[in-house]
């Protein structure tokens, strides 16, 4: 899921690792906690990384954070699958970009996958909608 709020703290991976822990204390809920300062995902949309793209059902504008400190690929990956085309990757928001095709009933891209076995568990995807909707709700 996704929780938006103000904080005045600027240690991102001490607040990650705080926020991590209340949620398995109080709710029991494992897992990474990924943290984005709203300059940072406003930049990214500014940068308007899938010109003339829309997300639909078939075609997915999919945007895949990496946890802080983790280490920026040196180059980006061949396509690792043939339903993703890779588009870039945004260092300051520490996020590959990829277009999934959904199109062919009964195919599922391994790209999440890849991503995983080569960035560890660390990762979280939102698609492009889901972050235009946080940022616009961080600005209202």
């Amino acid at each position: 899921g996704n929780i938006l709020f103000a904080t005045d703290e600027d240690d991102v991976p001490a607040l990650e690792r705080r926020i991590q822990g209340a949620l398995q204390d109080s709710l029991g809920i494992a897992g990474g906690t990924i943290l984005r300062e709203l300059a940072e995902l406003r930049a990214l949309l500014d940068s308007d990384p899938f010109p003339g793209l829309t997300h639909g059902r078939g075609t997915y504008l999919t945007v895949t954070f990496l946890k802080d400190g983790a280490t920026a690929p040196a180059q980006l990956p061949e396509q690792p699958d043939p339903l993703t085309r890779v588009v870039g990757y945004d260092a300051p928001a520490r996020a590959f970009l990829a277009v999934i095709d959904n199109s062919t009933p009964g195919q599922t891209p391994d790209f999440m996958a890849w991503l995983e076995r080569t960035y560890g568990k660390d990762i979280t995807t939102r698609t492009w909608l889901t972050v235009q909707r946080i940022v616009t709700r961080l600005e209202a």
